[in-house]
């Protein structure tokens, strides 16, 4: 194929997928590495995804659910300020929910030495916390979403039904003053939305690129989230409707 050619079937496959790896775009056009990266610097260039390590993706979309992989690539070191912060309010003897995202993930790599029960559905928190002696693990069960590296569907909901939490950190894909907190796969979606159920005090933690904007499946209103930490500073319209919801702020500027 020739690269115009691939380049544009690249182009029709992100805007489908919303996103893609150099390894499924190398073995699919039987090309090098190297060329499939020069396709997506060019795609880049032209606007229509974004780079990252390991592949790209594009932000379009109410159905956008990017691969773990590539997520642990986007906005790092936002994603570890916000979880140094939320490992300030976990305490010795606490029970707490870790949902299937990234933040969660780098809050479980700093959360070992705690004595606290951790309970979560994702995979990559369980291999991470597995060897801490002092970290009670709980595993919800159900299929295994290979994208997210995470249990979802109705044994993983029956099993959330089992337990209570004092503290649930969840993220989500998106979230809006009309929407609220909205998650582009139902599945996630509703696991989270029953940690918020479950939970004495509720955590979402996202960074600023997931504001103003709405997902296909709701996780919950702004009535049932305590606290939002963010990693910038946002608007002061946000400020004020935040206020107005009795949702704490925590803003982890750099």
């Amino acid at each position: 194929m020739l690269p115009i050619a691939r380049k544009a079937k690249i182009k029709e496959l992100i805007i489908e997928k919303k996103n893609v790896t150099v390894a499924e775009l190398t073995a699919m056009f039987n090309v090098t590495e190297e060329s499939i990266r020069r396709d997506l610097k060019q795609l880049e260039d032209e606007g229509i995804l974004i780079r990252i390590y390991g592949g790209a993706y594009i932000s379009d979309g109410v159905q956008n659910d990017v691969n773990v992989n590539l997520r642990e690539h986007i906005h790092v070191e936002g994603k570890k300020r916000i979880a140094s912060k939320c490992v300030e309010f976990i305490k010795n003897g606490d029970s707490i929910f870790l949902d299937a995202s990234t933040t969660s993930l780098y809050i479980a790599n700093m959360i070992g030495n705690k004595r606290i029960t951790v309970v979560t559905n994702s995979m990559k928190i369980v291999n991470t916390l597995v060897d801490s002696p002092s970290v009670h693990l709980v595993i919800i069960g159900g299929v295994v979403s290979n994208s997210s590296m995470s249990a979802l569907g109705r044994n993983a909901e029956q099993n959330m039904n089992s337990y209570y939490f004092d503290l649930a950190f969840i993220s989500c894909r998106t979230i809006s003053m009309q929407h609220g907190i909205t998650d582009s796969n139902e599945q996630q979606a509703e696991v989270r939305r029953l940690a918020v159920e479950r939970a004495n005090t509720v955590y979402l933690v996202a960074d600023h690129t997931k504001f103003d904007r709405t997902s296909f499946a709701s996780i919950c209103g702004f009535e049932h989230i305590h606290s939002i930490i963010v990693d910038k500073p946002l608007s002061q319209e946000w400020h004020e409707f935040l206020e107005a919801h009795n949702v704490a702020l925590t803003e982890c500027d750099e």
